[in-house]
């Protein structure tokens, strides 16, 4: 596919976004319902659900200087896979492995879902557990 693609384009702008933590540029490439599903075993891992969820997990990975360098973009009709580098620059250890993203973009144009695939699951998870805590029991059951 050629690089001016729509969706590509799309993500390109979503990572410029990210890099600057320009929410509101990540907001522009999102559907409101969007499920955004995060792998592993930790507290900000699961399916987040709607763009204000999808915004506050960004936040918080902000706060450890997460980074993205995309290396591969691929697009279809529906997709797009982007391989990129993901490391942070702040906190107890570090995380900087791969990652693999199944961006799917509905009829509008705009991105509906997301599924992240992790080069190194063990190392992500240990990273957030070493970083993040969990909310206290009545807030989480709350």
């Amino acid at each position: 596919m050629s690089s001016t693609d729509p969706k590509i384009e799309a993500i390109g702008k979503f990572f410029a976004a990210y890099a600057t933590y320009d929410l509101d540029g990540m907001r522009a490439v999102l559907t409101d319902d969007i499920e955004w599903t995060i792998p592993g075993h930790h507290p900000l891992s699961g399916t987040k659900r709607g763009v204000e969820e999808v915004v506050a997990f960004f936040t918080e990975l902000g706060k450890s200087g997460f980074q993205a360098d995309p290396l591969f973009l691929e697009a279809n009709d529906e997709y797009v896979v982007d391989i990129h580098r993901g490391w942070s620059t702040e906190g107890v250890g570090k995380v900087d492995t791969m990652w693999a993203l199944v961006w799917h973009f509905n009829a509008d144009g705009k991105v509906d879902r997301v599924h992240n695939l992790s080069g190194d699951q063990h190392q992500m998870d240990n990273y957030v557990w070493s970083n993040y805590t969990l909310a206290p029991i009545p807030q989480r059951l709350g």
